[in-house]
């Protein structure tokens, strides 16, 4: 069990982010057994057939960031947010500056008394070269199979930010944090929750900052292995379901007779946040078409909208939710 105690400060200070780099490493896990990532299948079978091409990453290399059995993942790999919205291209440069020291004790933590395989073991001869090794895998894998899907998967993280900080808003900090997985438990300033059967650890956020950080490929609570490290609970996101959706909702005959065929649409689309962009694609139409559509429902105020960094993500208010549910 893992177990963050935290005071008032820190409950003030809580805060969300999402990371390209926590999405590149954790999807290695879908990609090893896909069997239990059943929702990420269409991405997985474009993921593997391209990385079966010549030139691509070292594959080798790639499966043994993470550990056979336990699934851990070195932690250098996945830098702790220091923004809620961290730009790729500074996570990769966090990632390649790490102290050479760290990034080899983070690789025999995550393998813990366990001996390292082929590659990773030729390379913890040379703490530095096995940095920049990582790295650059690292990197050739976010640009082959996470950077093409990336709007698509920040919408969906986005969308599950917007969420989360609704219901703080409206029911506070204990209802949140019970929120992130079925294990979590909020007692007299103490979160408990289970991240992994191996990793029995209690930690003081005491000031330095708490971050949450919803992840499209954990199916349970994950968390930095060390103390020390900066508290970080990554959780699993909503809406995952509708990350490769191609198909349309059918709208609903009474509510399309109501209110049109799009907007029918639309309100049955919207059963989580959703950008205009994301909309558009699982519709099949274009943005414009869906910028107008949502226009008419926020003024007759079935649908709010809220921005989320660069991007206005649009949720069905309580009336829509009514009309959707009825038709």
């Amino acid at each position: 069990m893992l177990s963050y105690i935290l005071g008032v400060d820190d409950l003030a200070d809580m805060r969300f982010a999402c990371s390209p780099l926590l999405e590149t490493a954790t999807s290695l896990w879908a990609l090893r057994r896909p069997d239990k990532y059943a929702l990420h299948l269409p991405w997985i079978r474009r993921t593997r057939e391209a990385l079966a091409r010549e030139g691509g990453p070292d594959t080798e290399l790639l499966g043994e960031l993470t550990v056979d059995g336990s699934g851990w993942i070195p932690d250098f790999i996945t830098p702790r947010p220091d923004s809620p919205l961290p730009d790729v291209a500074d996570e990769l440069r966090r990632l390649r500056t790490t102290a050479p020291d760290k990034a080899l004790a983070d690789v025999r933590a995550a393998y813990a008394n366990r001996p390292l395989p082929p590659r990773l073991s030729q390379l913890a001869a040379d703490p530095r070269k096995l940095t920049a090794a990582v790295a650059d895998v690292v990197e050739a894998y976010w640009e082959l199979a996470i950077a093409p899907h990336w709007s698509r998967m920040r919408a969906v993280l986005e969308a599950d930010m917007v969420h989360r900080a609704q219901l703080l808003a409206r029911d506070g900090a204990a209802a949140l944090l019970t929120s992130l997985d079925p294990s979590a438990t909020w007692d007299n300033g103490r979160l408990t929750l289970f991240v992994h059967r191996d990793l029995h650890m209690a930690a003081g956020v005491d000031g330095r900052g708490f971050w949450l950080v919803p992840t499209l490929f954990a199916q349970h609570t994950i968390s930095p292995v060390g103390a020390e490290e900066r508290p970080t609970i990554a959780y699993p996101a909503r809406g995952v379901a509708t990350l490769w959706e191609t198909r349309p909702p059918r709208p609903a005959g009474a509510l399309a007779a109501l209110v049109g065929g799009p907007k029918s649409a639309l309100l049955t689309a919207l059963s989580g946040p959703a950008s205009t962009t994301g909309l558009a694609r699982r519709l099949g139409v274009t943005a414009s078409a869906v910028s107008h559509h949502l226009a008419v429902l926020h003024r007759t105020g079935l649908v709010s909208r809220a921005r989320a960094g660069r991007v206005v993500l649009y949720a069905r208010t309580e009336l829509g939710d009514e009309l959707t549910r009825d038709g």
